[in-house]
């Protein structure tokens, strides 16, 4: 791109979390606004930033360290991850500062992760615009507003009325890392992520990697308020809500999600943030994510694929946070193992220990393990029938964009939520279901049951009908004129000085 056009460019800052989850959704946001014309510089920590530039090229993005988590130990250092929080909030802040206030390109706007609760203090600080990130779905943030009020003692924001999803089974907190003993209902990193509702009400936008016709239309029928973790009958396609009046009085709205968030905040959806190769074709040059916190095998991976028959290999993969125990690894093996099925399991490094002896050796006839792929290259191969998968929302848009049958296996959070909206709303895949102890393993039978289900059974059909709907919904939002795209458009024709400066009165 010319030099001249970056020179003439607005200039906005992104502020990614820790995190391949919370990365690339920002850095596919950063590609989307720089191809229609806006600078980026994505500011994050040293390791990060040095990957980044070594796998991406765009003349219209640069990348700032503002924090070096290469020679302080990251996550891993003093404190754990407490630790490297308060390096980055002590280091991060000082230095994305210092580079706003001294760069020759006036930054009009910082867009922020919005689990980093010490970004929107600079945009207040500075006078510059900020919208907050949000890496999870709509769903997610009106599930979690309950509980922030709850903890912080805030009182709900003046509503008619206000959703909480009805039929949720009770969200998991294993294996979530560590900041510090819990004194109260929720451990330490729970309150933290809920801290993210002080940065919605504090920003300009509030911006979600989703998609209006995905999440808008969630709401037709209330039911009677429900506690959390109550079990109701659902047998619509469509979720069931509970709406509860700022009063404390029960009260009823078709608003989905989506329009009720819209109602509270300045909420826009971009998404599906995915590469633009797999969506509407129109950004050069963007076919991968550029940020893998592992090398993928994708030659091996896609070789084997391509000689297989198309919808016939289950896909098994949890992402690159969730963290299965050997019990779970077991269960799982014995599912893929007894059924005849074709199957690519990636099993991250320091979780092959946790696999059965010679189970690779024994399968090796009808499955592939790996340590990591390129997911998105999977997912959109002709051979793959179905995802296990553990619903982190990165990889439900992508189930969803590539049309591609869940079989639900979520350990924590919202990918909890994910699952239910999953199976319960939008009818694109299984659930299949954990025992009801503390370590909440799924049995190997049911894992096989929900693969026969998906693949081969009534069920199966009807997911794969409803799935190859959202694909379209997906394409058509990101496309030109689409939703999320319109949504692009209008964010930045709001980048002017004088709509900010309207803003800024107005709140």
């Amino acid at each position: 791109m010319e030099q001249g056009r970056v020179e003439k460019a607005h200039h906005i800052v992104v502020l990614a979390d820790q995190g391949q989850g919370h990365i690339n959704p920002m850095l596919q946001f950063s590609k989307r606004l720089a191809s229609k014309g806006i600078k980026i510089t994505v500011a994050t920590t040293l390791s990060n930033a040095k990957s980044m530039k070594t796998t991406l090229s765009y003349s219209m993005i640069t990348f700032e360290s503002i924090y070096d988590d290469c020679s302080q130990g990251g996550v891993v250092g003093p404190g754990g991850f407490k630790g490297f929080l308060d390096r980055f909030q002590a280091s991060g802040s000082t230095n994305l500062t210092r580079f706003i206030l001294d760069h020759e390109h006036p930054v009009k706007c910082l867009v922020y992760d919005a689990n980093i609760p010490w970004a929107s203090k600079i945009t207040t600080q500075l006078g510059i615009a900020g919208a907050a990130f949000f890496t999870q779905s709509c769903a997610t943030a009106a599930t979690y507003y309950p509980m922030y009020c709850e903890v912080y003692e805030k009182t709900p924001l003046s509503m008619p009325s206000f959703p909480v999803i009805t039929g949720l089974p009770k969200l998991r907190f294993p294996n979530l890392p560590s900041l510090g003993c819990s004194t109260g209902r929720y451990p330490p990193i729970i309150i933290h992520i809920l801290g993210q509702f002080d940065n919605f009400g504090k920003a300009d936008w509030v911006l979600f990697n989703s998609f209006d016709k995905l999440e808008e239309e969630l709401v037709l029928n209330m039911y009677a308020r429900q506690t959390w973790g109550q079990e109701v009958n659902n047998t619509s396609s469509c979720a069931k809500y509970n709406f509860v009046g700022t009063g404390g009085e029960e009260g009823q709205s078709e608003d989905g999600v989506v329009e009720w968030m819209k109602k509270v905040w300045n909420v826009v959806t971009i998404g599906p943030t995915l590469p633009s190769f797999y969506l509407d074709k129109r950004v050069e040059n963007d076919n991968e994510y550029g940020f893998n916190i592992h090398k993928p095998n994708s030659s091996n991976c896609m070789e084997w694929l391509d000689s297989k028959k198309t919808g016939s290999v289950v896909y098994v993969s949890f992402g690159s946070a969730a963290n299965l125990c050997a019990e779970q690894i077991t269960e799982l093996a014995d599912a893929l193992r007894q059924s005849n099925i074709m199957f690519l399991w990636v099993v991250k490094p320091d979780e092959q220990s946790k696999l059965p002896i010679d189970f690779s050796k024994e399968t090796s006839g009808k499955g592939l393990v790996v340590t990591w792929c390129s997911q998105l290259e999977v997912l959109a191969h002709h051979a793959i029938g179905c995802f296990i998968s553990h619903c982190g929302w990165n990889s439900t848009l992508e189930a969803i964009s590539f049309g591609v049958p869940i079989v639900a296996m979520p350990q924590i959070l919202d990918q909890i939520i994910n699952a239910h909206f999953l199976e319960k709303v939008w009818s694109v895949g299984l659930i299949a279901k954990a025992n009801e102890d503390e370590k909440g393993v799924t049995a190997s039978e049911e894992i096989y049951r929900c693969i026969r289900e998906v693949l081969e059974g009534e069920r199966g059909r009807e997911i794969r009908k409803n799935i190859t709907s959202l694909k379209e919904l997906a394409k058509e939002a990101i496309d030109t004129s689409g939703s999320s795209d319109k949504h692009i458009d209008e964010f930045i024709s709001q980048l002017d000085p004088a709509y900010l400066r309207h803003r800024s009165n107005y709140n």
